[in-house]
């Protein structure tokens, strides 16, 4: 348990920390969500306009912290090839 003032507020702070970024990443994960629901449909124009929707979320979740550089890099990749993919 924190004793001091300043572990009481850091655990206050990291509460509030831990709802928002958990908000970021599941924003980022309906985003993505969206890409795969248009290429499990076939359909490329939707899912290539998802994509463009998803780059700059995945781009702000790593600038935010939420996500690791290359984790949006191989997430991005991943959906671009399948998207390119469809015929």
């Amino acid at each position: 348990m924190a004793n001091t003032p300043q572990a009481k507020k850091r655990i206050r702070r990291n509460q509030r920390r831990a709802e928002v970024n958990g908000a970021r990443v599941g924003r980022i994960r309906t985003f993505v969500k969206r890409v795969e629901a248009a290429l499990a449909a076939g359909d490329k124009t939707a899912a290539a306009a998802a994509l463009a929707e998803a780059q700059p979320e995945l781009a702000r979740g790593v600038a935010r912290g939420v996500l690791h550089r290359n984790t949006a890099s191989r997430k991005f990749s991943r959906l671009t090839k399948r998207v390119a993919g469809l015929a």
